[in-house]
């Protein structure tokens, strides 16, 4: 099990009640073990961070991002966080939050590709 802030806790609880409109559609489709029969977690704390999608089978985390990840602050912090996961062994899929509501499928596609391969490795 990943260690994680505690005092993240409440603030993950509150991001799994408002998930934006390409969470939920991305959120639709992972549910359930729906992809692979591979369990996904929403909104799960990891060290310091809340990341958008956790599969622990799979080591992998999905996020979904906003145009504000565009800008060159959000950039530096984004590189840094996944550094961080990747230390742990963890893949960071990202996705902008158009392709996530409106190319769902091919973002599900990729997403089930990673899969499938880290769970065979």
């Amino acid at each position: 099990m990943l260690k994680y802030n505690p005092k993240l806790k409440a603030n993950a609880r509150q991001l799994r009640q408002t998930l934006t409109d390409s969470e939920l559609s991305l959120w639709r489709r992972l549910r359930g073990k729906q992809l692979a029969g591979v369990q996904f977690y929403r909104q799960k704390a990891i060290g310091n961070y809340i990341v958008d999608f956790y599969a622990p089978r799979a080591r992998l985390v999905i996020e979904i991002d906003g145009s504000q990840h565009l800008e060159a602050p959000q950039v530096a912090k984004d590189r840094e966080r996944d550094e961080y996961l990747g230390r742990l062994g963890l893949m960071v899929l990202r996705f902008n939050s158009r392709q996530a509501l409106k190319e769902t499928e091919a973002v599900m596609d990729v997403v089930y590709r990673v899969i499938m391969e880290r769970i065979a490795e």
